[in-house]
């Protein structure tokens, strides 16, 4: 089954949100502040986790990016309303998604299986014209949702960063809107924005590119959307 890991100071919430999950077939860990979480981390394996930004010690955007250095697992971000700021900070670090305070505990639950089935069968891409796509050395395989880079050496991307990889490898040397971006990801979150597509193509950036500030291989087009210029063999 599914286990969800809950990291929320509040115990009213996460009591809330462990009794809505559970009742819905998702096995769920709680944690009240970091080191717990790292316990449950290292203790069992966790399928997502639901993660609170404002916490006790070490804060959710550090968490998040602690985890995102190590590991692929999808996390949910929960944020106050008016927290503009900290929800796209959060989609930088490497969060798939976020849910913002008051929530109801039935869109927290459609958003956790979005989520988890978007990393299980590789969202709603279009079919690919490949099962492998080689660029500059690179290689991105669609059945294992792996990328390796030049050297051989994997490179992790969150489950939004493969998706929108795939789709500039399906299209390479064409310019795509934001909004046939979002189209063509549909489905990674169930409220997409142009500046969510912007985030993960500056995520891509700092992972594949030698110069995130001169990039070769995301180009962007003034008023038109971005470009993936390298030359794609698709196997």
């Amino acid at each position: 089954m599914t286990k969800v890991l809950v990291v929320e100071d509040d115990a009213e919430i996460r009591a809330l949100v462990a009794r809505y999950l559970s009742a819905n077939d998702i096995v769920v860990a709680e944690a009240a502040h970091a080191r717990e979480m790292d316990v449950a981390l290292r203790d069992s394996r966790i399928d997502l986790i639901v993660l609170d930004i404002m916490l006790p010690g070490e804060d959710g955007l550090s968490i998040c990016r602690r985890i995102r250095a190590v590991s692929s697992v999808p996390i949910i971000i929960l944020t106050a309303l008016k927290d503009d700021v900290e929800r796209v900070i959060g989609l930088e670090m490497g969060a798939d998604d976020y849910v913002t305070k008051p929530f109801n505990p039935r869109e927290l639950l459609a958003r956790i299986r979005a989520v988890l089935r978007r990393q299980a069968f590789g969202g709603t891409l279009a079919q690919p014209l490949g099962q492998e796509y080689q660029f500059a050395g690179w290689q991105l395989d669609i059945r294992t949702r792996r990328l390796h880079d030049p050297n051989g050496t994997r490179v992790a991307l969150t489950g939004a960063e493969f998706d929108l990889l795939a789709v500039f490898c399906e299209r390479p040397g064409r310019v795509l809107s934001r909004d046939q971006l979002i189209d063509l990801t549909q489905g990674r979150q169930p409220h997409p924005s142009e500046r969510s597509v912007d985030i993960l193509v500056s995520r891509l950036r700092q992972k594949m590119e030698r110069n995130p500030r001169d990039p070769e291989f995301f180009q962007t087009v003034r008023s038109s959307g971005y470009v993936f210029t390298p030359e794609v063999v698709a196997k």
